[in-house]
């Protein structure tokens, strides 16, 4: 079983530019993605797909492997899973077939080894298409997430049978975060959709779960990994 580990990083965010290899507490972002994947001996080998020569550079310092992401697939609207798909047939053809697929995204540099660690477990050991990381939810389609009508009116997405008064009365809901995802390469390259297939979780708590896109994120995640370092814990990325 060959499993080999991604990071998608384009170089044309919007919500903050140049977010992928910002300087995170004087690390460029996406290195901790990199070091993550590196850390774990189930790991064959690191890619970078990107269109970013920066980003490029950057990764090829810390060891990862580059795959030149074409301009069609890195634009604001392209989709990811196309990304996905052109990073395993460049994989294959450079370097031979492989079974399993991990991406850890480079906006999520919290996240810890064992994150990653467990996805790849949960998947293979239920025997699902695809794992990934899930979070409580801090708002819930049933209580306090709305709709617009067309009359100028809003309406709870998922309006309860029964009056509800608490959020604890309703379902339990989860984030899907950008932590970690592992799937088969079959199921990657004969489908569209996370939701496709058979889909497994791992949960992970909160502060482990940032997602950047703007500089709000970006001030969280340093505020937290700062943090880390006041307790004693250093930053770490095995934590």
């Amino acid at each position: 079983m060959i499993l080999n580990a991604f990071i998608f990083a384009r170089g044309g965010s919007k919500g903050l530019p140049g977010k992928n290899i910002k300087l995170l507490l004087g690390k460029p972002l996406i290195q901790y993605s990199i070091e993550v994947a590196l850390q774990i001996s189930s790991i064959d080998k690191v890619f970078v797909s990107t269109d970013n020569n920066d980003i490029a550079e950057v990764s090829r310092s810390i060891g990862a492997i580059v795959i030149d992401r074409p301009v069609e697939l890195a634009q604001d609207n392209s989709s990811e899973w196309l990304a996905w798909k052109h990073a395993i047939k460049w994989v294959q053809r450079e370097y031979g077939d492989f079974d399993e697929f991990i991406s850890l995204p480079a906006t999520s540099p919290l996240r810890s080894v064992k994150d990653a660690e467990l996805a790849i477990f949960k998947r293979s050991s239920v025997g699902a298409d695809i794992c990934v990381a899930i979070t409580p939810a801090s708002r819930s389609p049933y209580f306090n997430m709305i709709r617009k009508s067309s009359d100028n009116l809003i309406e709870l997405v998922n309006k309860p049978d029964n009056p509800v008064f608490r959020r604890q009365d309703v379902p339990f809901v989860y984030d899907i975060t950008t932590v970690v995802y592992v799937a088969s390469v079959d199921f990657i390259m004969n489908n569209n959709n996370i939701f496709d297939g058979n889909v497994t979780s791992i949960e992970v708590p909160k502060h482990r779960s940032v997602d950047i896109d703007d500089i709000y994120d970006f001030k969280f995640a340093e505020l937290i990994l700062k943090n880390e370092f006041t307790e004693g814990q250093g930053c770490n990325v095995k934590r």
